[in-house]
């Protein structure tokens, strides 16, 4: 019975908390926005990352005028 209570305790104690049960940012302002300043830079150089493993940074060849391509 008493494991019981236990077990209750915590089933109710997860349901209650909202979000994540380890935060996943500081609570403090100044540290927050560091760290949140790097994530959405982490996530723009996964997008650069992800353009370039699909080659969409190459120039295009069907301009009307000629591009090389190559380095110079």
């Amino acid at each position: 019975m008493r494991r019981l209570w236990i077990w209750a305790l915590i089933a109710m104690g997860l349901v209650a908390s909202n979000g994540c049960l380890i935060p996943m940012y500081s609570g403090d302002p100044a540290v927050r926005t560091r760290q949140l300043i790097f994530t959405s830079e982490n996530f723009r150089a996964l997008l650069e990352e992800w353009e370039r493993f699909w080659f969409l940074d190459q120039p295009d060849h069907s301009v009307p005028h000629r591009t090389h391509g190559g380095v110079i």
